[in-house]
């Protein structure tokens, strides 16, 4: 894409006229000007695609490194790390070309990681911990030699102030973090503990699925377990100034242990305001899935994170002691690559919602192999029934595919018809299955598509009480919020379904932390859409029972293979892919490449090179 094609372009010019602004009240001579130019529009363009830096090599075309790198830094706006006078631009010593508050964020997270990286304080309870850890995680089969890296992780993560947890759907992350909160509420019963997620979807999946996995402790951990989740702003306290929070380093969290879950969608900016607010002695623990999309901002930190499993031969001795697994069994994966956090990572490849054979398994680890023409050859034979593909290249989508998708949702009006007080059955029915589309604008895209079933399917109801076509408001209407409002308790991707109430009044139903409804004019709620159709980004963090995935009509930059394994994976039962097979095989060809230095500043920082 040339660069006065890309969305971004306009806001990427502006910057590049401020910084061509600033270099000629410094003086910067004619060449420099030239090299900024260039230089401030591919990095205005890299950080709008997410990347966090851009290297000179891929700014630079036939103009060798060291001659861009000179004519920069006579710009008088770019600098090098800790120069006397901040520049705007930070050029590091591999050549990486960043924006400055990006630089300081990176910075600041490595560092925060890596002095997460000590022990926490041995408390003298290792022989207490081993028999907790032996009672929540029952040996497995005599026959079965394959090492729990559940329990290991557990075990990690009782001396660590830092694990990263990675893993697919249903392979137990939840289950783990159950076990471990109550070995450690056992050891420490005072711990103060917090549930986290980016959404406040994700943040209530968290607490209902720990409450669910809870059931099989005992009575006394059960109470000490926490009652509540919060998504990460609300945790950290939003202000009226944005980006800042209450709680930062001058004021920490008041927390001993922070669970944060669907952590791979957290930005560079988020991830380092969450680490600067957490005491220096309190645990954190990261759940998420690194093959997921990465978050919608600067950076891809959770898969630079986990990208490191291996385990120190002294850490895996300590593991041996802890769980009785034997030494020899306890081989993690290769890494990606290495980083300094080997031995506070771990990787659960085994899932127990669908095993790897089944079809949902099976194509999510088709999609994550590359294996485009392999996997759609599987799906064209349709031989499980747990998944499907819809051959529909046109540029809108086919009546065959409009057919699945309103048998998808005709459980859903059935619902609403019988619906008389209770939202329970109409919110579990509406759970059951869910259009995902890839991207916002084209005919099969989030709006167009998001139109059509308001019309369609608001007519196929006919309720009674809807009101007719002078208001956008009908029963049955599903709405996701588009942003946070702290006074509703409304969080930014919350979904809520029009209602009404004894009354006949419509009101939007959502459900209530601790269980219940409630009930909020339509006239009050912060900016939101129908949610019949959700973007693959809006749809992290949630499950359905079935899906269908509605891929574009031309392969895209965003259709990434991260995204088509992130709406497959959604799916619990079932899930249909409709496209073409070219956009299908170009998707799992096309990895999410995020530039960032992240990995290389914390291996300065454990090496003493700040």
């Amino acid at each position: 894409m040339k660069p006065d094609q890309h969305p971004a372009a306009d806001l990427a010019q502006g910057f590049v006229e401020h910084a061509l602004g600033w270099a000629r009240a410094a003086g910067a001579p004619a060449e420099s000007l030239a090299a900024l130019e260039t230089a401030a529009l591919r990095l205005a363009l890299a950080t709008a695609d997410g990347h966090v830096c851009v290297a000179l090599d891929a700014i630079g075309d036939d103009e060798p490194a060291e001659r861009l790198r000179d004519r920069l830094l006579a710009s008088g706006v770019v600098g090098r790390p800790g120069a006397s006078a901040p520049c705007p631009l930070v050029l590091d010593r591999a050549d990486r070309l960043y924006l400055r508050r990006h630089f300081e964020w990176e910075r600041r997270l490595a560092a925060a990681l890596v002095r997460r990286m000590t022990p926490a304080p041995a408390d003298g309870a290792e022989a207490r911990a081993a028999a907790l850890l032996a009672r929540l995680f029952p040996p497995r089969a005599a026959d079965d030699a394959r090492p729990d890296w559940q329990k290991l992780a557990a075990a990690l993560a009782l001396d660590n102030r830092l694990t990263v947890v990675s893993g697919g759907p249903g392979t137990g992350k939840t289950t783990t973090v159950a076990a471990l909160l109550a070995c450690l509420l056992a050891l420490r019963p005072e711990a103060r503990v917090a549930l986290a997620a980016p959404t406040g979807k994700a943040a209530a999946r968290m607490l209902d699925a720990l409450r669910a996995r809870a059931g099989a402790l005992p009575a006394e951990l059960q109470a000490r377990l926490p009652q509540t989740s919060y998504t990460l702003h609300r945790l950290l306290g939003v202000t009226s100034q944005p980006g800042r929070f209450r709680h930062h380093a001058g004021n920490p969290l008041a927390v001993d242990v922070l669970v944060v879950d669907e952590a791979s969608m957290l930005d560079l900016a988020l991830a380092t305001r969450l680490l600067d607010a957490l005491p220096p002695e309190a645990r954190v623990i990261l759940l998420g899935d690194k093959d997921q999309l990465a978050a919608v901002e600067a950076g891809a930190v959770f898969a630079e994170l986990s990208a490191d499993p291996s385990l120190p031969p002294a850490r895996i001795q300590q593991l041996a002691a802890l769980t009785g697994i034997p030494a020899e069994r306890i081989a993690p994966p290769p890494p990606r690559a290495a980083t300094p956090l080997a031995g506070a990572v771990v990787w659960f490849s085994e899932s127990h919602r669908f095993a790897a054979g089944s079809g949902i398994g099976r194509l999510a680890a088709g999609i994550n192999a590359g294996a485009g023409e392999e996997t759609l050859a599987w799906l064209r034979e349709g031989a499980d029934g747990s998944v499907a593909w819809l051959d529909d290249p046109g540029h809108a989508p086919s009546e065959a595919v409009w057919a699945r998708i309103e048998a998808g949702y005709a459980p859903y009006l059935a619902a609403l018809r019988a619906y008389r007080d209770d939202p329970a059955p109409v919110f579990e029915a509406f759970e059951r299955f869910r259009l995902l589309c890839a991207v916002h604008e084209s005919p099969r895209g989030l709006e167009a598509v998001n139109a059509r079933l308001s019309r369609e399917l608001r007519a196929a109801l006919a309720h009674p009480q809807d009101p007719g076509s002078r208001s956008p408001w009908y029963p049955g209407r599903p709405v996701i919020v588009l942003r946070n409002d702290y006074l509703l308790r409304l969080f930014n991707g919350d979904v809520g379904i029009c209602l009404p109430d004894a009354a006949g009044t419509l009101r939007v139903v959502f459900p209530s932390d601790g269980g219940g409804w409630r009930a909020i004019a339509p006239v009050r709620l912060p900016r939101h859409d129908s949610a019949w159709a959700m973007t693959v980004h809006k749809s992290q963090g949630s499950e359905f029972a079935s899906v269908l995935m509605l891929l574009p009509a031309t392969p895209l930059r965003v259709m990434t293979r991260e995204l088509l394994y992130t709406g497959v994976t959604r799916a619990a039962r079932e899930v249909v892919v409709a496209g073409s097979a070219a956009v299908f095989t170009a998707a799992c060809d096309n990895p999410t490449r995020r530039d960032s230095g992240l990995v290389a500043r914390m291996g300065d920082i454990a090496d003493g090179r700040s």
